[in-house]
């Protein structure tokens, strides 16, 4: 059985892809790599953040008792689980400058229609278009 999204879309042709000025892109392009550095130098902020306080913990944790180290440990997995979120944002827009690259950027990956100007203004790596993004958060 077909998946709703593929069935609305079967008999459809994706939309003609319009081509993008050289100037267009590069501004794209410019926008996407200074997000993208702009992640970096807060991803290797929160390393060193979180390298500063594990070598506190260590100085820092004798004489702690069972609820000071699960403390500790909370903390320490989500300083790491906000680093691993901030990382992923990085592949999203590393992966965006692919899609432009390639000529697949502004287009829905599921459906092939293109992605609202608005919306890509809004989240600069998105890959679906909002119908496709709300059947995805639907599932």
């Amino acid at each position: 059985m077909a998946k709703p999204a593929e069935t609305r879309t079967a008999g459809r042709k994706p939309a003609a892809k319009a081509t993008r000025s050289a100037a267009e892109t590069e501004k794209i392009r410019a926008a996407l790599a200074a997000r993208r550095d702009e992640l970096r130098a807060e991803y290797d902020q929160t390393l060193s953040e979180i390298t500063e306080l594990q070598r506190d913990r260590l100085t820092d944790s004798a004489g702690d008792d069972q609820a000071d180290t699960g403390s500790k440990t909370l903390e320490r997995e989500q300083e790491i689980s906000l680093a691993n979120n901030i990382l992923e944002r990085i592949t999203q827009v590393e992966r965006a400058l692919e899609r432009l690259d390639e000529g697949g950027y502004g287009w829905c990956e599921r459906c092939g229609n293109p992605i609202p100007v608005e919306r890509l203004a809004a989240f600069p790596s998105a890959t679906l278009c909002v119908t496709c993004k709300q059947l995805e958060e639907r599932r």
